[in-house]
């Protein structure tokens, strides 16, 4: 994936309270660096965001090494958001500090079989656990990062819906750079295809989570008639070749669609007054698009109307600091924004805005926001200092 900004090969120092580190996958000492840089304080937990380029194994079996009984959760990228921005090629890793944090994770180590009343039972018992051994911790949220080529987002969140219990929950997807190959999940040195890992926040800290998109709906819409509701797939549009209507509609040759074309123009699905943005992972020689969420015949997708990124971004943003500053925000940034980020030239302009509001995070193939799987946002939380 192009348009990463150069990054310091060893991670910067931690500030504030949640601690933050980065480094380079292509040096041999990258984990103890990471070790280093984050401190020896007790950790509730880790996560680390490693680049789809990277040797994931090898990351994870060092991580059971430097970071010894803390617990450890880590996924593929699609892209990193590093202390300085956008990065690749890299690993970001956040600790939350035992002092300020008390986390119990779920790992879902097959999404096939998610075993609902056995997993709600858990995120329930961990809730309560949590709460009476911190009564005066009001803050809390949850945090999901799920293979992203296992297309069962929708089932995971459907099934822990009822757990949640008014819970904010904010997640992403896993990556692969742009390759749509392989993604990975692991927790305490178990790496896993087709599975998820659900950490259960509960903190002293004062935490808003948020989802964001610069997209609104355009007048003209098309009905999906022809689908794969499984894998994701749409033959046709309004009765035609999906890929072609897709074309058509934008004004432009189906030859002349791209990634780039994906990544400006998603379609949306309006419920009211509200709308979820539905992304394209990429078309078929044979006329077909594959989403990256829910989709189904009878569908009505309306075409998007984009904002500019870097004005919306720079506002929402503006808008968790005030009043009072986050000490971090943690983002789950859909890989398209980043593509027309860099489509659009403005890598370094957005980095810099991400970086002054100590964004970090990865770029993800979907993200999720409470109940819901949704395509081209950031979701994320913003941690504040507690009054």
């Amino acid at each position: 994936m192009q348009g990463a900004l150069s990054t310091p090969s060893m991670p910067q120092r931690k500030t504030n309270i949640v601690c933050r580190a980065h480094a380079e996958v292509a040096r041999p000492d990258a984990v103890a660096g990471l070790r280093q840089t984050l401190g020896d304080e007790p950790f509730a937990a880790v996560f680390l965001l490693v680049s789809g380029q990277a040797d994931f194994t090898g990351i994870v079996a060092a991580a059971q090494c430097e970071f010894g009984d803390t617990p450890v959760s880590a996924c593929t990228t699609a892209g990193e958001i590093a202390p300085g921005g956008y990065a690749e090629g890299s690993i970001v890793a956040i600790g939350l500090p035992a002092s300020h944090f008390d986390v119990r994770t779920i790992f879902v180590e097959d999404l096939q079989h998610t075993g609902q009343e056995e997993m709600i039972g858990r995120f329930i018992r961990d809730r309560h656990d949590m709460a009476a051994q911190n009564p005066s911790w009001g803050g809390e949220f949850a945090f999901t990062m799920i293979d992203g080529l296992s297309m069962r987002e929708e089932a995971l969140l459907k099934a822990l819906a009822p757990g949640l219990g008014g819970m904010p929950l904010f997640g992403g997807s896993a990556g692969d750079g742009n390759g749509f190959e392989q993604t990975w999940v692991a927790h305490n040195g178990c790496i896993r295809e087709n599975a998820a890992v659900i950490s259960v926040v509960r903190t002293c800290c004062g935490v808003k989570v948020f989802c964001l998109d610069h997209f609104s709906s355009a007048d003209n819409c098309m009905v999906v008639t022809k689908a794969d509701p499984e894998l994701r797939i749409v033959s046709e549009i309004n009765a035609e070749p999906a890929l072609d209507e897709y074309a058509l509609a934008l004004g432009i040759a189906p030859e002349m669609v791209s990634i780039n074309t994906f990544a400006s123009h998603p379609l949306l699905v309006r419920v009211g007054d509200t709308h979820h943005v539905r992304g394209i992972l990429r078309g078929g020689e044979n006329g077909t698009l594959e989403f990256a969420s829910a989709i189904d015949v009878g569908l009505v997708l309306h075409l998007t109307e984009a904002g500019d990124i870097e004005s919306h971004l720079r506002q929402k943003l503006a808008d968790l600091a005030a009043p009072a500053k986050p000490d971090v925000i943690l983002a789950c940034d859909c890989l398209w924004r980043r593509v027309e980020v860099t489509d659009r030239q403005a890598i370094r302009s957005v980095s810099e805005i991400l970086s002054k509001n100590d964004v970090v995070g990865f770029n993800t193939l979907g993200e999720q926001i409470d109940s819901l799987h949704v395509n081209h946002t950031m979701t994320g939380v913003a941690i504040y200092p507690p009054l």
